[in-house]
Protein backbone atom coordinates (compact mmCIF):
# COMPACT_ATOMS: atom_id res chain seq x y z
CA UNK A 1 0.00 0.00 0.00
CA UNK A 2 1.18 3.43 -0.80
CA UNK A 3 1.38 5.75 2.13
CA UNK A 4 1.63 9.47 2.22
CA UNK A 5 -0.04 12.56 3.41
CA UNK A 6 -3.08 14.35 2.21
CA UNK A 7 -4.81 17.49 3.10
CA UNK A 8 -7.23 17.85 5.92
CA UNK A 9 -9.51 14.89 5.31
CA UNK A 10 -12.85 15.80 3.85
CA UNK A 11 -15.79 15.75 6.23
CA UNK A 12 -13.66 15.19 9.32
CA UNK A 13 -14.55 18.50 10.90
CA UNK A 14 -11.20 20.12 11.74
CA UNK A 15 -9.31 16.90 12.38
CA UNK A 16 -6.27 16.28 10.18
CA UNK A 17 -5.35 12.71 9.31
CA UNK A 18 -2.01 11.62 7.97
CA UNK A 19 -1.09 8.58 5.91
CA UNK A 20 -4.55 8.42 4.41
CA UNK A 21 -3.74 7.02 1.00
CA UNK A 22 -4.74 3.77 2.63
CA UNK A 23 -8.52 3.46 2.65
CA UNK A 24 -8.65 3.24 6.45
CA UNK A 25 -10.78 5.91 8.10
CA UNK A 26 -12.01 7.17 4.74
CA UNK A 27 -13.65 3.80 4.28
CA UNK A 28 -15.39 4.08 7.60
CA UNK A 29 -16.92 7.35 6.40
CA UNK A 30 -19.00 5.36 3.92
CA UNK A 31 -20.60 3.51 6.80
CA UNK A 32 -21.74 6.84 8.13
CA UNK A 33 -23.61 8.13 5.14
CA UNK A 34 -25.70 5.31 3.82
CA UNK A 35 -28.51 5.76 6.23
CA UNK A 36 -29.99 9.19 6.41
CA UNK A 37 -32.58 10.74 4.16
CA UNK A 38 -33.13 14.45 4.47
CA UNK A 39 -36.83 15.11 4.24
CA UNK A 40 -39.93 13.66 5.88
CA UNK A 41 -41.84 11.12 3.86
CA UNK A 42 -45.30 11.73 5.25
CA UNK A 43 -47.21 13.58 7.91
CA UNK A 44 -46.39 12.07 11.27
CA UNK A 45 -46.96 12.95 14.90
CA UNK A 46 -44.91 12.00 17.93
CA UNK A 47 -43.96 13.06 21.44
CA UNK A 48 -40.37 13.91 22.35
CA UNK A 49 -39.41 12.43 25.71
CA UNK A 50 -36.25 11.92 27.77
CA UNK A 51 -35.10 9.09 29.99
CA UNK A 52 -32.34 9.08 32.62
CA UNK A 53 -29.81 6.50 31.46
CA UNK A 54 -26.72 5.34 33.28
CA UNK A 55 -23.51 6.45 31.63
CA UNK A 56 -21.95 3.05 32.33
CA UNK A 57 -24.12 -0.07 32.44
CA UNK A 58 -21.23 -2.47 32.98
CA UNK A 59 -19.16 -0.92 35.74
CA UNK A 60 -19.92 0.52 39.15
CA UNK A 61 -17.44 3.36 39.58
CA UNK A 62 -19.10 5.77 37.11
CA UNK A 63 -22.59 6.26 38.53
CA UNK A 64 -23.63 9.31 36.54
CA UNK A 65 -26.65 9.56 34.24
CA UNK A 66 -27.60 11.42 31.07
CA UNK A 67 -30.80 12.30 29.25
CA UNK A 68 -31.52 9.88 26.42
CA UNK A 69 -33.97 11.27 23.91
CA UNK A 70 -36.70 9.07 22.51
CA UNK A 71 -39.79 9.70 20.40
CA UNK A 72 -43.17 8.02 20.78
CA UNK A 73 -45.99 7.76 18.25
CA UNK A 74 -49.00 6.00 19.77
CA UNK A 75 -51.89 7.19 17.61
CA UNK A 76 -52.72 3.66 16.45
CA UNK A 77 -51.58 1.74 19.52
CA UNK A 78 -54.00 -0.82 20.87
CA UNK A 79 -53.55 -0.48 24.61
CA UNK A 80 -53.53 -3.48 26.90
CA UNK A 81 -50.90 -5.50 25.12
CA UNK A 82 -50.63 -3.88 21.69
CA UNK A 83 -47.18 -4.35 20.08
CA UNK A 84 -44.31 -1.87 20.19
CA UNK A 85 -42.09 -1.29 17.17
CA UNK A 86 -38.78 -0.08 18.60
CA UNK A 87 -36.36 1.71 16.28
CA UNK A 88 -32.77 1.12 17.38
CA UNK A 89 -31.30 4.53 16.71
CA UNK A 90 -28.01 4.72 14.88
CA UNK A 91 -25.45 7.37 14.11
CA UNK A 92 -27.48 10.54 13.87
CA UNK A 93 -30.29 12.71 15.14
CA UNK A 94 -33.22 10.43 16.03
CA UNK A 95 -35.86 12.87 14.78
CA UNK A 96 -34.34 12.52 11.34
CA UNK A 97 -34.71 8.73 11.39
CA UNK A 98 -38.21 9.02 12.82
CA UNK A 99 -39.34 11.35 10.06
CA UNK A 100 -38.00 9.09 7.34
CA UNK A 101 -38.67 5.50 8.35
CA UNK A 102 -42.01 5.43 6.58
CA UNK A 103 -42.46 1.65 6.69
CA UNK A 104 -42.99 1.74 10.45
CA UNK A 105 -45.57 4.51 10.14
CA UNK A 106 -47.27 2.72 7.25
CA UNK A 107 -47.87 -0.49 9.21
CA UNK A 108 -48.58 1.02 12.66
CA UNK A 109 -52.33 1.09 12.09
CA UNK A 110 -52.41 -2.42 10.64
CA UNK A 111 -50.60 -3.81 13.68
CA UNK A 112 -52.15 -1.49 16.26
CA UNK A 113 -48.58 -0.65 17.24
CA UNK A 114 -46.87 1.99 19.33
CA UNK A 115 -43.77 3.38 17.62
CA UNK A 116 -40.68 4.21 19.67
CA UNK A 117 -37.54 5.77 18.19
CA UNK A 118 -34.64 5.68 20.64
CA UNK A 119 -31.60 7.88 20.11
CA UNK A 120 -28.14 6.34 20.20
CA UNK A 121 -25.85 7.69 22.92
CA UNK A 122 -23.33 10.32 21.74
CA UNK A 123 -25.61 11.34 18.83
CA UNK A 124 -28.23 14.05 18.47
CA UNK A 125 -29.19 15.34 21.92
CA UNK A 126 -28.23 12.19 23.85
CA UNK A 127 -24.80 13.27 25.08
CA UNK A 128 -23.54 11.56 28.27
CA UNK A 129 -21.28 14.47 29.23
CA UNK A 130 -22.97 17.31 27.39
CA UNK A 131 -20.56 19.36 25.32
CA UNK A 132 -17.66 17.63 27.07
CA UNK A 133 -18.69 14.29 25.57
CA UNK A 134 -16.16 14.70 22.74
CA UNK A 135 -13.43 16.48 24.67
CA UNK A 136 -11.14 13.46 24.99
CA UNK A 137 -11.03 9.68 24.86
CA UNK A 138 -11.86 9.42 28.55
CA UNK A 139 -15.24 10.97 27.89
CA UNK A 140 -15.71 8.98 24.66
CA UNK A 141 -14.92 5.72 26.45
CA UNK A 142 -18.61 4.91 26.99
CA UNK A 143 -19.43 5.07 23.28
CA UNK A 144 -19.85 1.42 22.31
CA UNK A 145 -22.55 -0.65 20.67
CA UNK A 146 -22.83 -2.70 23.88
CA UNK A 147 -23.63 0.38 25.95
CA UNK A 148 -26.12 1.53 23.31
CA UNK A 149 -27.90 -1.84 23.32
CA UNK A 150 -28.04 -1.71 27.11
CA UNK A 151 -29.62 1.76 26.85
CA UNK A 152 -32.30 0.31 24.60
CA UNK A 153 -32.88 -2.62 26.94
CA UNK A 154 -33.29 -0.44 30.01
CA UNK A 155 -35.58 1.94 28.11
CA UNK A 156 -37.78 -0.93 26.91
CA UNK A 157 -38.09 -2.26 30.44
CA UNK A 158 -39.04 1.17 31.72
CA UNK A 159 -41.60 1.76 28.97
CA UNK A 160 -43.30 -1.55 29.62
CA UNK A 161 -43.41 -1.07 33.37
CA UNK A 162 -44.45 2.59 33.39
CA UNK A 163 -46.87 2.80 30.44
CA UNK A 164 -50.38 1.64 31.32
CA UNK A 165 -51.33 -1.30 29.13
CA UNK A 166 -47.79 -2.01 27.90
CA UNK A 167 -46.71 -4.59 30.47
CA UNK A 168 -47.42 -7.48 28.12
CA UNK A 169 -46.72 -5.68 24.84
CA UNK A 170 -44.40 -7.63 22.52
CA UNK A 171 -41.50 -5.52 21.24
CA UNK A 172 -40.01 -5.79 17.75
CA UNK A 173 -36.70 -4.06 16.99
CA UNK A 174 -36.33 -2.27 13.65
CA UNK A 175 -33.28 -0.60 12.16
CA UNK A 176 -31.38 0.14 8.96
CA UNK A 177 -27.64 0.01 8.16
CA UNK A 178 -25.77 0.36 11.48
CA UNK A 179 -29.19 0.63 13.12
CA UNK A 180 -30.06 -2.67 11.43
CA UNK A 181 -26.95 -4.23 12.93
CA UNK A 182 -28.13 -2.98 16.31
CA UNK A 183 -31.64 -4.37 15.84
CA UNK A 184 -30.24 -7.82 15.01
CA UNK A 185 -27.85 -7.69 17.94
CA UNK A 186 -30.68 -6.50 20.18
CA UNK A 187 -32.60 -9.69 19.44
CA UNK A 188 -29.46 -11.76 19.96
CA UNK A 189 -28.45 -10.16 23.26
CA UNK A 190 -31.87 -9.38 24.77
CA UNK A 191 -34.30 -12.04 23.43
CA UNK A 192 -36.39 -11.76 26.59
CA UNK A 193 -37.13 -8.11 25.72
CA UNK A 194 -37.36 -8.22 21.92
CA UNK A 195 -39.47 -10.92 20.24
CA UNK A 196 -38.00 -10.30 16.80
CA UNK A 197 -35.99 -7.89 14.69
CA UNK A 198 -35.91 -6.41 11.19
CA UNK A 199 -32.30 -5.72 10.21
CA UNK A 200 -32.45 -3.79 6.92
CA UNK A 201 -29.24 -3.40 4.91
CA UNK A 202 -27.30 -4.45 8.00
CA UNK A 203 -23.68 -5.43 7.20
CA UNK A 204 -23.20 -7.59 10.31
CA UNK A 205 -20.56 -9.64 8.49
CA UNK A 206 -18.48 -6.75 7.17
CA UNK A 207 -15.81 -7.29 9.80
CA UNK A 208 -12.24 -8.56 9.39
CA UNK A 209 -11.97 -12.08 8.05
CA UNK A 210 -15.68 -12.53 7.33
CA UNK A 211 -16.07 -11.26 3.75
CA UNK A 212 -13.50 -10.14 1.14
CA UNK A 213 -12.64 -6.49 1.67
CA UNK A 214 -13.18 -5.66 -2.01
CA UNK A 215 -16.77 -6.84 -2.35
CA UNK A 216 -18.40 -3.49 -1.58
CA UNK A 217 -16.59 -1.73 -4.41
CA UNK A 218 -17.32 -4.60 -6.77
CA UNK A 219 -21.05 -4.07 -6.21
CA UNK A 220 -20.66 -0.34 -6.87
CA UNK A 221 -18.89 -1.15 -10.12
CA UNK A 222 -21.57 -3.64 -11.16
CA UNK A 223 -24.25 -1.00 -10.58
CA UNK A 224 -22.51 1.36 -12.99
CA UNK A 225 -21.61 -1.36 -15.49
CA UNK A 226 -25.24 -2.30 -16.05
CA UNK A 227 -26.53 1.27 -16.10
CA UNK A 228 -24.89 2.51 -19.29
CA UNK A 229 -22.44 1.74 -22.09
CA UNK A 230 -18.81 1.79 -20.89
CA UNK A 231 -19.89 3.62 -17.73
CA UNK A 232 -17.65 1.70 -15.32
CA UNK A 233 -14.87 1.48 -17.92
CA UNK A 234 -14.69 5.24 -18.29
CA UNK A 235 -14.75 5.88 -14.56
CA UNK A 236 -11.81 3.48 -14.27
CA UNK A 237 -10.02 5.43 -17.03
CA UNK A 238 -10.75 8.76 -15.40
CA UNK A 239 -8.21 8.38 -12.59
CA UNK A 240 -5.30 8.30 -15.04
CA UNK A 241 -6.82 11.20 -16.95
CA UNK A 242 -6.94 13.21 -13.73
CA UNK A 243 -3.28 12.39 -13.12
CA UNK A 244 -2.35 13.47 -16.63
CA UNK A 245 -4.19 16.78 -16.58
CA UNK A 246 -3.29 17.68 -12.99
CA UNK A 247 0.45 17.41 -13.76
CA UNK A 248 0.54 21.09 -14.80
CA UNK A 249 -0.66 24.31 -13.23
CA UNK A 250 -2.90 25.01 -16.22
CA UNK A 251 -4.36 21.52 -15.90
CA UNK A 252 -5.18 22.10 -12.23
CA UNK A 253 -6.92 25.32 -13.19
CA UNK A 254 -8.88 23.56 -15.94
CA UNK A 255 -10.04 20.82 -13.55
CA UNK A 256 -11.09 23.39 -10.97
CA UNK A 257 -13.12 25.33 -13.50
CA UNK A 258 -14.57 22.30 -15.29
CA UNK A 259 -15.86 20.82 -12.01
CA UNK A 260 -16.93 24.26 -10.68
CA UNK A 261 -14.98 23.69 -7.50
CA UNK A 262 -15.44 26.16 -4.65
CA UNK A 263 -11.78 25.71 -3.68
CA UNK A 264 -9.39 25.49 -6.67
CA UNK A 265 -6.91 22.62 -6.88
CA UNK A 266 -3.41 23.96 -6.29
CA UNK A 267 -1.18 21.04 -5.31
CA UNK A 268 -1.02 17.26 -5.51
CA UNK A 269 -2.55 16.79 -2.06
CA UNK A 270 -5.59 18.66 -3.37
CA UNK A 271 -5.76 16.25 -6.31
CA UNK A 272 -5.72 13.26 -3.95
CA UNK A 273 -8.58 14.76 -1.98
CA UNK A 274 -10.42 15.48 -5.24
CA UNK A 275 -10.09 11.85 -6.34
CA UNK A 276 -11.32 10.63 -2.94
CA UNK A 277 -14.29 12.97 -3.30
CA UNK A 278 -15.17 11.48 -6.69
CA UNK A 279 -14.74 7.94 -5.38
CA UNK A 280 -17.18 8.65 -2.54
CA UNK A 281 -19.59 10.21 -5.02
CA UNK A 282 -19.85 6.99 -7.06
CA UNK A 283 -20.34 4.92 -3.89
CA UNK A 284 -23.06 7.20 -2.53
CA UNK A 285 -24.86 7.10 -5.88
CA UNK A 286 -24.91 3.31 -5.66
CA UNK A 287 -26.39 3.49 -2.16
CA UNK A 288 -29.23 5.78 -3.19
CA UNK A 289 -29.97 4.45 -6.67
CA UNK A 290 -33.71 4.61 -6.08
CA UNK A 291 -36.50 4.29 -8.67
CA UNK A 292 -38.03 7.69 -7.97
CA UNK A 293 -36.88 11.24 -7.34
CA UNK A 294 -35.71 11.59 -3.76
CA UNK A 295 -33.71 13.84 -1.47
CA UNK A 296 -31.52 11.55 0.57
CA UNK A 297 -27.83 12.35 0.65
CA UNK A 298 -28.57 14.85 -2.12
CA UNK A 299 -31.63 15.71 -4.26
CA UNK A 300 -31.51 13.17 -7.10
CA UNK A 301 -33.53 12.02 -10.12
CA UNK A 302 -35.09 8.58 -10.44
CA UNK A 303 -32.49 5.87 -11.13
CA UNK A 304 -29.67 8.42 -10.78
CA UNK A 305 -26.89 6.10 -11.96
CA UNK A 306 -28.61 5.71 -15.33
CA UNK A 307 -28.69 9.51 -15.61
CA UNK A 308 -25.02 9.75 -14.62
CA UNK A 309 -23.99 7.13 -17.16
CA UNK A 310 -25.50 9.09 -20.04
CA UNK A 311 -22.51 11.44 -19.70
CA UNK A 312 -19.96 8.63 -19.80
CA UNK A 313 -20.78 6.79 -23.05
CA UNK A 314 -17.31 7.10 -24.60
CA UNK A 315 -15.21 4.64 -26.55
CA UNK A 316 -11.48 4.11 -26.10
CA UNK A 317 -10.51 7.02 -28.38
CA UNK A 318 -11.84 9.65 -25.99
CA UNK A 319 -9.33 12.32 -24.92
CA UNK A 320 -8.57 13.07 -21.29
CA UNK A 321 -10.34 16.40 -21.54
CA UNK A 322 -13.44 14.94 -23.18
CA UNK A 323 -13.60 12.15 -20.63
CA UNK A 324 -13.28 14.47 -17.64
CA UNK A 325 -15.87 16.84 -19.07
CA UNK A 326 -18.22 13.87 -19.02
CA UNK A 327 -17.17 13.01 -15.47
CA UNK A 328 -17.84 16.58 -14.34
CA UNK A 329 -21.33 16.49 -15.83
CA UNK A 330 -21.91 13.12 -14.16
CA UNK A 331 -20.76 14.41 -10.77
CA UNK A 332 -23.08 17.40 -11.10
CA UNK A 333 -26.06 15.06 -11.35
CA UNK A 334 -25.27 14.16 -7.74
CA UNK A 335 -24.20 17.57 -6.45
CA UNK A 336 -26.31 19.96 -8.50
CA UNK A 337 -29.37 18.20 -9.86
CA UNK A 338 -31.52 21.15 -8.81
CA UNK A 339 -29.15 23.66 -10.43
CA UNK A 340 -28.98 25.70 -7.24
CA UNK A 341 -25.30 25.16 -6.39
CA UNK A 342 -22.98 27.94 -7.52
CA UNK A 343 -19.95 25.74 -6.94
CA UNK A 344 -19.10 22.24 -5.70
CA UNK A 345 -17.50 21.78 -2.29
CA UNK A 346 -15.19 18.78 -2.20
CA UNK A 347 -15.35 18.73 1.60
CA UNK A 348 -19.03 17.75 1.45
CA UNK A 349 -20.42 14.62 -0.10
CA UNK A 350 -23.59 14.01 1.86
CA UNK A 351 -26.00 15.42 4.37
CA UNK A 352 -24.65 17.21 7.42
CA UNK A 353 -26.82 16.17 10.39
CA UNK A 354 -24.57 13.31 11.36
CA UNK A 355 -22.45 12.53 14.40
CA UNK A 356 -19.29 12.21 12.37
CA UNK A 357 -16.76 12.41 15.19
CA UNK A 358 -18.72 9.86 17.22
CA UNK A 359 -18.73 7.41 14.34
CA UNK A 360 -15.02 7.86 13.75
CA UNK A 361 -14.44 6.90 17.37
CA UNK A 362 -16.62 3.81 16.94
CA UNK A 363 -14.72 2.91 13.77
CA UNK A 364 -11.50 3.27 15.74
CA UNK A 365 -12.61 0.91 18.48
CA UNK A 366 -15.02 -1.90 17.53
CA UNK A 367 -16.72 -1.00 14.21
CA UNK A 368 -13.79 -2.05 12.02
CA UNK A 369 -15.16 -2.44 8.48
CA UNK A 370 -12.35 -3.36 6.03
CA UNK A 371 -12.49 -2.13 2.42
CA UNK A 372 -10.09 -2.38 -0.48
CA UNK A 373 -9.91 -1.99 -4.25
CA UNK A 374 -7.81 -3.64 -6.95
CA UNK A 375 -8.62 -1.61 -10.08
CA UNK A 376 -9.38 -4.81 -11.99
CA UNK A 377 -12.59 -6.18 -10.54
CA UNK A 378 -13.72 -2.68 -9.66
CA UNK A 379 -13.50 0.76 -11.26
CA UNK A 380 -11.27 2.38 -8.65
CA UNK A 381 -7.56 2.84 -8.12
CA UNK A 382 -5.88 -0.04 -6.26
CA UNK A 383 -5.83 0.48 -2.50
CA UNK A 384 -5.25 -2.40 -0.12
CA UNK A 385 -6.69 -2.74 3.35
CA UNK A 386 -3.90 -1.94 5.80
CA UNK A 387 -5.02 -2.55 9.36
CA UNK A 388 -1.80 -1.31 10.91
CA UNK A 389 -1.99 2.03 9.08
CA UNK A 390 -5.64 2.29 10.10
CA UNK A 391 -4.74 1.55 13.72
CA UNK A 392 -2.00 4.17 13.64
CA UNK A 393 -4.44 6.79 12.36
CA UNK A 394 -6.85 5.94 15.16
CA UNK A 395 -4.12 6.25 17.74
CA UNK A 396 -3.09 9.62 16.34
CA UNK A 397 -6.69 10.86 16.48
CA UNK A 398 -7.95 9.42 19.75
CA UNK A 399 -5.12 7.67 21.56
CA UNK A 400 -6.93 4.33 21.09
CA UNK A 401 -6.43 1.35 18.82
CA UNK A 402 -9.19 -0.74 17.21
CA UNK A 403 -9.93 -4.31 18.29
CA UNK A 404 -10.34 -6.03 14.95
CA UNK A 405 -11.97 -9.21 16.25
CA UNK A 406 -14.11 -7.82 19.03
CA UNK A 407 -17.35 -7.67 17.03
CA UNK A 408 -16.97 -11.33 16.12
CA UNK A 409 -16.34 -12.21 19.77
CA UNK A 410 -19.22 -10.10 21.04
CA UNK A 411 -21.87 -10.90 18.43
CA UNK A 412 -20.84 -14.26 17.03
CA UNK A 413 -19.69 -13.40 13.53
CA UNK A 414 -21.22 -15.92 11.14
CA UNK A 415 -22.05 -18.37 13.94
CA UNK A 416 -25.54 -17.07 14.72
CA UNK A 417 -27.68 -20.15 14.03
CA UNK A 418 -28.64 -20.46 17.69
CA UNK A 419 -30.66 -17.23 17.44
CA UNK A 420 -34.16 -16.76 16.04
CA UNK A 421 -36.74 -14.32 14.71
CA UNK A 422 -34.52 -11.98 12.70
CA UNK A 423 -35.22 -10.74 9.17
CA UNK A 424 -32.17 -9.63 7.19
CA UNK A 425 -33.28 -7.58 4.18
CA UNK A 426 -30.86 -6.48 1.48
CA UNK A 427 -31.05 -4.88 -1.95
CA UNK A 428 -28.74 -6.24 -4.63
CA UNK A 429 -27.96 -2.69 -5.80
CA UNK A 430 -26.77 -1.75 -2.31
CA UNK A 431 -22.96 -1.86 -1.82
CA UNK A 432 -23.48 -2.82 1.84
CA UNK A 433 -25.05 -6.10 0.75
CA UNK A 434 -21.39 -7.19 0.61
CA UNK A 435 -21.46 -7.61 4.39
CA UNK A 436 -25.09 -8.59 4.76
CA UNK A 437 -26.86 -11.88 5.37
CA UNK A 438 -28.29 -12.89 1.99
CA UNK A 439 -29.37 -16.49 2.59
CA UNK A 440 -31.65 -18.14 5.11
CA UNK A 441 -29.80 -19.53 8.09
CA UNK A 442 -32.83 -21.22 9.64
CA UNK A 443 -36.61 -21.08 9.46
CA UNK A 444 -36.59 -17.99 11.67
CA UNK A 445 -33.31 -16.36 10.58
CA UNK A 446 -34.60 -15.23 7.22
CA UNK A 447 -32.94 -13.34 4.36
CA UNK A 448 -35.02 -11.22 1.99
CA UNK A 449 -33.14 -10.13 -1.12
CA UNK A 450 -34.56 -7.41 -3.39
CA UNK A 451 -32.93 -7.44 -6.86
CA UNK A 452 -33.83 -3.85 -7.76
CA UNK A 453 -33.33 -2.13 -4.41
CA UNK A 454 -30.55 0.03 -3.03
CA UNK A 455 -29.83 0.85 0.63
CA UNK A 456 -32.78 -0.15 2.89
CA UNK A 457 -35.41 0.96 0.41
CA UNK A 458 -37.85 -1.32 2.22
CA UNK A 459 -37.75 0.98 5.27
CA UNK A 460 -38.98 3.89 3.16
CA UNK A 461 -42.64 4.74 2.77
CA UNK A 462 -44.50 2.95 0.01
CA UNK A 463 -44.15 4.62 -3.40
CA UNK A 464 -45.96 3.79 -6.64
CA UNK A 465 -42.58 3.40 -8.35
CA UNK A 466 -41.30 0.81 -5.88
CA UNK A 467 -40.15 -2.37 -7.65
CA UNK A 468 -42.31 -5.46 -7.06
CA UNK A 469 -39.54 -7.07 -5.01
CA UNK A 470 -39.66 -4.19 -2.52
CA UNK A 471 -43.43 -4.36 -2.22
CA UNK A 472 -43.19 -8.11 -1.66
CA UNK A 473 -40.44 -7.63 0.94
CA UNK A 474 -42.54 -5.21 2.97
CA UNK A 475 -45.51 -7.57 2.86
CA UNK A 476 -43.32 -10.45 4.03
CA UNK A 477 -41.83 -8.36 6.82
CA UNK A 478 -45.30 -7.39 8.04
CA UNK A 479 -46.32 -11.05 7.93
CA UNK A 480 -43.38 -12.05 10.11
CA UNK A 481 -44.20 -9.22 12.53
CA UNK A 482 -47.74 -10.53 12.88
CA UNK A 483 -46.50 -14.07 13.48
CA UNK A 484 -44.03 -12.95 16.16
CA UNK A 485 -46.79 -10.97 17.87
CA UNK A 486 -49.07 -14.04 17.86
CA UNK A 487 -46.29 -16.23 19.24
CA UNK A 488 -45.56 -13.76 22.03
CA UNK A 489 -49.20 -13.59 23.09
CA UNK A 490 -49.38 -17.38 23.38
CA UNK A 491 -46.57 -17.41 25.95
CA UNK A 492 -48.04 -17.32 29.48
Amino acid sequence: MKSGSRTEATLILTLCLSCLHVIALKSQLLARFGVLPSSPESSISYQTLYFDQKIDHFGFLEDGTFKQRYLVGDKHWHQDGGPILFYTGNEGDIAWFCNNTGFMWDIAEELGAMLVFAEHRYYGESLPFGQDSFSDSKHLNYLTSEQALADFAVLIQNLKSSTPGAQHSPVIAVGGSYGGMLSAWMRMKYPHLVVGALAASAPIWHFPGMVPCGNLYKIVTQDFAKSGYNCDVNIRRSWKSIDNISSTASGLQWLSEEFSLCSPLKKMDDVLGFKNWLQETWVYLAMVDYPYEASFLQPLPAWPIQVVCKYLRFDSSVSDYQLLHGVSQAAKVYYNYTGSASCLNTSQTATSSLGLLSWFYQACTEMVLPMCTDGVHDMFEPQEWNFQAFSDECYAMFGVRPRADWARTMYGGKDISSHSNIIFSNGELDPWTAGGVTHNISDSLVAIVMPDAAHHLDLRSSNHDDPPSVRAARAMEAKYFQEWIRQAKKVP
